[in-house]
């Protein structure tokens, strides 16, 4: 498990390694990431956007930017937490996630949360990057 917490927000992050929907002599490998956002503060915020930046074996980075996440931008109480799963493919056996969460408060204050990095492993790599 990955965690980061910024401004009263925990994000943590576990990633796992999807055999069944990889192929590695076809140079595609395929990760699920499960994201828990919870809310430690005083204050309501809401998800606005997701900014991700993904590296693999190589050094080849591709970002990827976009409203919400998973279709949603979640709005979260004090001591709430939102929970989702995505994916990623690479065309390497291994890589790594980092990126972040854009915010905003009840009155409009917008701000960045961080998301921790992360590392994707595979058994077909015999250097773990993390």
């Amino acid at each position: 498990m990955y965690e980061k917490i910024t401004r009263d927000i925990q994000v943590s992050v576990r990633p796992f390694y999807l055999e069944d929907q990889s192929a590695p002599d076809e140079d595609h490998f395929v990760w699920a990431y499960r994201v828990n956002i919870a809310n430690n503060g005083d204050e309501t915020v809401q998800l606005l956007a997701r900014h991700w930046r993904i590296t693999d074996k190589h050094g080849h980075l591709q970002e990827v930017n976009g409203p919400g996440v998973v279709g949603e931008q979640p709005v979260l109480k004090p001591g709430e937490s939102f929970e989702y799963t995505s994916g990623c493919p690479l065309g390497t056996p291994s890589g790594i996630m980092v990126g972040t969460y854009d915010m905003t408060t009840a009155n409009g204050e917008r701000f960045s949360i961080d998301i921790p990095a992360f590392s994707l492993d595979s058994p077909y790599d015999t250097a773990a990057m993390n």
